[in-house]
């Protein structure tokens, strides 16, 4: 789309929807933790939905796209304060994005499109559920969940968002967690949550993925 208008509004929608869900996030990230009050979640959904009204080719894709960036801000702060993506998120946004996607792959006729995304998630979420089963101290469950979620939307764009996404979601996380090894704000020991790393390298893929990778 590229609208400017529709940017804005899907950009101030997507993040009065985030912050008029603040006080369900306190009680979901733990009294203790000050995420929910900073308005990060808000201004993640706000980029989402900017991202995804300029990315987006028609109002069927438009919705899947704001919807997992909508998602994906409550994740974000929800995974960092607690280590825990939560099913009640990742499950009703797998459903309407995929839902949105039908509807789209229907009115334009681009039904390859989504059986790639189909694959596309199928083997971003066997990929982590092989990781998890083989290190179930590295990835959890909610960990496969979110990237089979992120594997419908990566697949939908083309193959190169998604090997690009799962690339970079592993390089971001992997250099992350050198730094905070070589800073001793950590040890071999500490759990690091790996659910806003999925997500930054899903945008890297969306964004990026043809350009890095020189595939269509």
């Amino acid at each position: 789309m590229g609208d400017p208008v529709v940017v804005l509004v899907c950009a101030a929608l997507t993040g009065l929807v985030a912050l008029a869900l603040t006080p369900w996030l306190r009680v979901r990230c733990g009294e203790e933790s000050t995420l929910p009050n900073s308005g990060l979640h808000a201004m993640l959904a706000s980029l989402g939905g900017a991202g995804a009204a300029i990315l987006a080719d028609g109002w069927a894709e438009l919705v899947a796209l704001a919807v997992a960036a909508l998602a994906c801000s409550l994740l974000v702060v929800v995974d960092v304060a607690t280590h825990r993506l939560p099913d009640v998120i990742v499950v009703p946004a797998s459903a309407v994005v995929l839902l949105a996607l039908v509807v789209a792959a229907a009115t334009t006729g681009t039904w390859a499109d989504l059986l790639r995304a189909l694959a596309g998630a199928a083997a971003v979420g066997v990929g982590l559920l092989l990781l998890c089963l083989a290190s179930p101290t590295g990835l959890g469950l909610g960990d496969v969940k979110l990237g089979a979620l992120l594997g419908l939307v990566l697949g939908w764009t083309g193959w190169a968002a998604v090997a690009a996404g799962v690339l970079a979601a592993f390089v971001l996380g992997g250099l992350f967690a050198v730094i905070l090894l070589a800073t001793t704000k950590a040890d071999r020991r500490t759990a690091v949550a790996f659910g806003p790393w999925l997500i930054a390298g899903a945008v890297v893929g969306m964004v990026w993925g043809p350009a890095l990778l020189g595939m269509s």
